[in-house]
């Protein structure tokens, strides 16, 4: 059973969409959808969901689900405009996020009413779970390092990893986020490099297009394996450890990690309208 796989690019946060399916079937699956956000104008809108939503009607498709590899920090999610769509779509995210609501609700002092149970989403996925996309089987594989909710999904051949690697010439990602462990990190690598055939197609994403080349978003675990800057050939934890550390502690915080945490731990739901019918998002000052 063929996976068919329709990338969608973010240029504005080099976030890749994947609207995935079976050859010759209308059930289908949306990871990792972007809300559009002006930061300077505090502007949501919803021109790269709505592609989407085109791209599923174009196609007669019907989404069975809407998934998140993690809680973004570099984009809000459409997951929640998304499911006002779909309705009978269910909206999941790995199980992990409770620990990182718990994180978070301090940060943003939402207080005792927001939940941290993560009962925001449809389902909270487990290590090792399985589900259908139509006559394709999806698993679900904890990839934590980057954030503590870190998922991949290998559906047939092909394996969404989130944020976890990037293609061959860009590495890995970051670990210096709360909850966030260098360690971790290429342990859940490994454990891909491991246990998936050399052939299996890798999808990311994210994408920035190191050297000026064109973004990419397809690559296999064979390619990863032998050379990912960060972690192929060869590359051992101690080595691995010390240069994500060292390289983490240059990098300055993602444009949109405030409104894109507050907003995806809630499920890509913003925040709720205050008596003046205003939603606002809120900036705590010198705590990240």
């Amino acid at each position: 059973m063929n996976t068919l796989v329709h990338p969608f690019f973010h240029a504005d946060t080099s976030t890749w969409t994947y609207l995935v399916h079976a050859e010759g079937d209308r059930h289908a699956a949306v990871i990792d959808p972007v809300l559009d956000f002006d930061p300077k104008a505090g502007r949501t809108s919803t021109t790269s969901a709505q592609a989407l939503v085109d791209a599923v009607q174009a196609r007669d498709l019907e989404v069975a689900w809407i998934l998140e590899t993690h809680a973004h920090a570099d984009h809000l999610s459409a997951g929640h405009w998304l499911k006002a769509r779909w309705p009978d779509a269910t909206l999941a995210i790995g199980e992990g996020i409770r620990e990182v609501q718990k994180t978070f609700r301090p940060i943003f002092n939402l207080g005792d009413d927001f939940p941290v149970d993560g009962s925001q989403f449809d389902r909270l996925l487990r290590d090792g779970e399985t589900f259908d996309i139509g006559p394709l089987q999806a698993r679900v594989i904890a990839v934590p390092g980057h954030t503590r909710d870190s998922n991949a999904f290998l559906i047939g051949d092909a394996l969404f990893t989130g944020d976890s690697l990037f293609m061959p010439d860009g590495g890995t990602a970051r670990c210096d986020f709360p909850g966030g462990d260098a360690r971790t990190l290429y342990r859940s690598i490994r454990k891909l490099f491991d246990t998936l055939p050399d052939d299996t197609r890798v999808f990311v994403c994210h994408d920035y297009g190191p050297g000026g080349r064109e973004v990419a978003c397809e690559t296999t675990i064979g390619a990863q394996v032998r050379d990912n800057i960060h972690v192929g050939a060869g590359i051992g934890e101690d080595r691995y450890v010390e240069m994500r550390e060292t390289r983490d502690a240059t990098l300055a915080m993602p444009t949109l990690i405030l409104p894109s945490v507050q907003v995806n731990i809630r499920a890509g739901e913003l925040p709720p309208a205050e008596d003046n019918g205003v939603r606002y998002l809120k900036l705590p000052l010198d705590r990240l």
